[in-house]
């Protein structure tokens, strides 16, 4: 009875653009985002006798892809050098009493956040943003922010320690800021 409520024939018309853009967010590759739309649907062809119905047909294959998207990260995860210790990139962003330096501190985006961004161009700029991270961090960030994953869960996925996770995860934003800052708000 469950699966009188799929409708597979008509998945990719009704169901290949959204997923597509949703992935597309994730992974910052186009060939990459069509491949897990196409591996979802494939997933979900297989899996169709066991869809159960407790979720719309939408929210199952969003949940595929989902999983699709986090095993891409996890492969990726076991896939990437550690970076080299050396020269952090937060090195000149505080002082000895590790505050803010007067010269780094984050300052007033001066954003009306009850207005709409530009969102087609902030995104665009964002994912820029996100290509520039080292890989691992880039797939920590992914999988906080976008996956809404625990750090156990993300710190399971790419076989980190949680106190690597937080160095990670730091770097990301405190880069992230800084590119944001210097292609988006200081225009």
């Amino acid at each position: 009875m469950a699966q009188a409520l799929l409708q597979p024939d008509k998945w990719i018309s009704n169901y290949s653009d959204a997923l597509y853009a949703y992935t597309l967010v994730r992974v910052s590759d186009s060939a990459l985002a069509e491949d897990i739309v196409q591996e979802t649907f494939l997933s979900a062809w297989k899996g169709k006798d066991s869809f159960k119905g407790d979720a719309s047909e939408k929210s199952w294959l969003y949940t595929i892809c989902k999983n699709k998207i986090i095993d891409y990260y996890r492969k990726k995860g076991r896939d990437i050098i550690q970076p080299i210790e050396g020269k952090d990139v937060s090195d000149g962003f505080f002082n000895e009493a590790e505050h803010w330096t007067t010269t780094d501190a984050p300052g007033d985006w001066g954003i009306d956040y009850q207005q709409a961004i530009e969102s087609k161009e902030f995104y665009k700029i964002l994912n820029g943003c996100k290509k520039k991270l080292q890989q691992l961090q880039q797939s920590v960030f992914v999988m906080k922010y976008l996956e809404d994953l625990d750090s156990e869960e993300i710190c399971k996925a790419l076989g980190i320690s949680s106190s690597n996770y937080w160095v990670l995860i730091h770097r990301a934003k405190l880069q992230l800021r800084a590119c944001l800052e210097k292609n988006w708000i200081n225009l």
